[in-house]
């Protein structure tokens, strides 16, 4: 067989033989069930076309008003950019940076990525340097979130109904066009494709390593045991000569380890900063609302019982999934996660797995509360007739939906597998 055609499992370190797959299939670890390559058709143009649709109804949402209101006859809009500038002049700059990266940075840098790796090959050449850009890509994929702002605008528009006349702005269509457009590139685009006609000739800084496996790591069950160095930027499987035990990817440049370094020592410290938050995210007040009679504070729990009884009970559940259910459970998750591992505990590792991939693929979700608290405290500033203010417990939950996603950035679920291999000797 060709030694290029090994692969590793990026959840369970398993060394497997590529196989031909059918057009639009998906090869899975024979002992995780993680999804480990995908056969799509060639469909690059496709990607680069949704991609720059989707680049200039970014600028045009960014441009124009999310969501007007009517109270008494004056008329009050915001942008997205302005009520980032709302947060911040209220002293909320940690939500305004928060929700900059999230919502503007993160996805403004994805499209611009997309587009300079497709837009070459579409005129028959190629990229410079498209494995630095292409590592940046899955660094950045998980932080832009602009399905979860979607959902808060519709949530945010159900809130504002109670204090005036709504009128959604051209940004909101325009954000859910991009939304949508973003989705559509990402299944046509296929970074293999890109890896594929790459040269794999090894860089002048990672001379010590060889880029292929050697047939005899076949008989070894994980590319650690085998001595072999996975990427997870580009799956290059490479070995280190001498008794080298890092080292630098010979295709892409990524920094290699046969393990996250200090994986679960990073994951309890983050898991643990989150515990300590969760209680003041979840008992403070996350809003103030002020009118000319009164002040009221609201809590993410009292927040879902005001969209019940308002009569909107699927916008409630999904809040309450997403703002209380969700983040608790990852915390509850990753806490059994980290605790058995260290544990070295061989107790059901596939189910464990696929724990983690569901922590993995939730996290993002929890933003939602964010997102609603910068909309309306950008558009409910009447003076003394009724304003909107964030209060503390917003940098707290924003905190706790950061902590969670970087435990589980920082948990490597290879070390469930090592206690298996391990316990099988």
């Amino acid at each position: 067989m060709n030694e290029t055609r090994l692969i590793a499992c990026h959840a369970c370190d398993l060394l497997q033989w590529k196989a031909p797959l059918p057009e639009r299939g998906t090869a899975r670890c024979r002992r995780c069930g993680t999804a480990l390559y995908r056969s799509l058709p060639a469909t690059g143009d496709r990607a680069l076309a949704f991609t720059l649709a989707a680049g200039i109804l970014f600028v045009i949402a960014n441009c124009f008003p999310i969501i007007g209101l009517w109270v008494n006859g004056a008329f009050v809009e915001t942008t997205l950019s302005g009520a980032l500038a709302s947060l911040y002049a209220d002293g909320m700059w940690p939500i305004a940076g928060l929700v900059l990266v999230t919502t503007i940075l993160m996805p403004a840098l994805n499209i611009a990525a997309v587009i300079y790796l497709l837009l070459p090959l579409h005129i028959g050449g190629l990229p410079r340097r498209p494995e630095i850009v292409l590592r940046v890509l899955r660094h950045v994929a998980p932080w832009g979130m602009i399905e979860v702002l979607m959902l808060a605008m519709l949530v945010a528009l159900v809130k504002l109904q109670h204090f005036a006349t709504v009128v959604p702005g051209i940004a909101i269509w325009a954000f859910g066009a991009v939304m949508v457009l973003l989705a559509a590139a990402a299944v046509s685009f296929n970074p293999r494709d890109i890896w594929g006609r790459m040269a794999d000739t090894p860089r002048d800084d990672c001379a010590p390593y060889a880029p292929y496996a050697p047939q005899a790591a076949v008989n070894a069950a994980a590319a650690a045991r085998a001595g072999l160095f996975v990427c997870h930027d580009c799956g290059l499987i490479s070995k280190p000569l001498g008794h080298f035990r890092g080292g630098i990817c010979p295709r892409c440049g990524a920094v290699l380890h046969l393990r996250k370094p200090n994986s679960l020592a990073r994951t309890w410290a983050f898991l643990l900063a989150a515990m300590v938050l969760y209680a003041p995210a979840v008992l403070l007040p996350v809003m103030v609302t002020s009118t000319l009679f009164s002040a009221q504070s609201d809590t993410i729990l009292s927040g879902v019982v005001f969209l019940w009884t308002s009569g909107s009970w699927g916008l409630a559940t999904i809040v309450f999934i997403a703002s209380i259910v969700v983040p608790m459970l990852k915390i509850l998750s990753l806490t059994y996660l980290a605790w058995s591992t260290q544990l070295r505990s061989s107790h059901m590792p596939r189910k464990r797995t696929r724990i983690y991939r569901w922590v993995e693929f939730v996290g993002r979700w929890s933003m939602l509360d964010i997102y609603v608290i910068t909309i309306l405290v950008a558009l409910v500033q009447f003076g003394s007739v009724a304003t909107i203010d964030a209060g503390p417990g917003a940098i707290a939950f924003g905190a706790v939906v950061v902590l969670t996603m970087f435990a589980a950035l920082s948990f490597d679920p290879r070390l469930i597998w090592d206690a298996v291999e391990l316990d099988g000797e």
